[in-house]
């Protein structure tokens, strides 16, 4: 199985990063290979400066070795061996009209001292940060993902898109950092699910991010905007990274592991204010947006 999802997230990178230069026109995804020196490393992919993405990273790793100290508390084991690899993207736009994506797809494997697997599985998904709310964008997006879960299981989009909801959640702020999408972890084999099915599940979910996403870069990416909407972005963006540096676990996860930390925080953005008390006006498309990101909506 890992080699399985391995070899995908490999093909997936570069359909991902070959359409986003197509799109963009202009920049191109410079490539850093690294290892880690406990076991494993990486495929980091940036993007930078761009005619449409101002920033973005499409990142690949597979790291393996001893259970992290972190790791082994939370699993309740003294010792243990591990194996991880996934995908994980964040891509910010030029234009404050296109929204923030985040996406990642991933795969987990623990072992007794025999080698033998004793636990595994995958976890997930893709959630999109506007900064100027369109609703058809959002129907858009949670419809393709909706379609993705629907092939495999009917109770999978509605769950999903929930437990995003909640993830996504800056709680220091109450408030949703986007509009939300799917979020999935700890799939495991069940009575219902083998392993395999998970796997296609997942694969599923992963084919359908360009669809979720490119549709909406094509339609706002050349709206003209001034520099209040360029502002409105970059606060916006401070609240993104509040929550990457707050709550968000792959964030810990990966500073508390000894991930690679470029890779870790390729997902800020390179322009960000934070102004003191920034409160829009009543009636305006900045104050609409913050009462959509307060009260989570149902799209489809």
């Amino acid at each position: 199985m890992k080699d399985q999802f391995y070899a995908y997230i490999e093909k997936l990178q570069d359909t991902i990063t070959s359409k986003l230069e197509q799109i963009d026109g202009k920049a191109t995804f410079k490539e850093d290979l690294w290892k880690r020196p406990e076991g494993g490393g990486g495929r980091t992919r940036v993007i930078e400066n761009g005619n449409v993405f101002e920033k973005g990273g499409v990142n690949i790793s597979a790291v393996h070795g001893e259970l992290p100290e972190v790791l082994r508390k939370q699993f309740k084991v003294e010792t243990g061996d591990f194996f991880a690899c996934g995908l994980s993207l964040v891509l910010h736009p030029v234009n404050p009209f296109v929204p923030t994506v985040h996406a990642n797809w991933r795969y987990f494997e623990m072992y007794n001292e025999k080698g033998e697997i004793v636990t595994q599985w995958f976890g997930g998904g893709q959630d999109l940060t506007p900064y100027y709310l369109f609703d058809e964008d959002a129907v858009h997006f949670h419809s393709v993902c909706k379609e993705a879960c629907d092939k495999h299981n009917e109770t999978f989009y509605p769950k999903f898109k929930e437990t995003c909801d909640n993830y996504f959640w800056n709680a220091h702020r109450n408030e949703a950092r986007g509009v939300g999408g799917l979020f999935f972890d700890y799939l495991k084999e069940t009575e219902e699910f083998s392993m395999q099915n998970r796997f296609d599940f997942v694969t599923e979910v992963g084919n359908s991010f360009l669809n979720s996403y490119v549709p909406i870069v094509e339609k706002r990416k050349d709206t003209r905007y001034a520099k209040e909407h360029k502002d409105w972005q970059e606060v916006r963006r401070g609240r993104y990274v509040e929550f990457n540096l707050v709550h968000d676990r792959g964030t810990l996860f990966g500073l508390k592991t000894n991930g690679r930390i470029e890779s870790i925080l390729m997902s800020l953005p390179p322009t960000v204010q934070w102004k003191y008390n920034h409160v829009p006006e009543k009636g305006t498309e900045e104050s609409k947006l913050l009462e959509v990101l307060a009260n989570p909506k149902t799209w489809v």
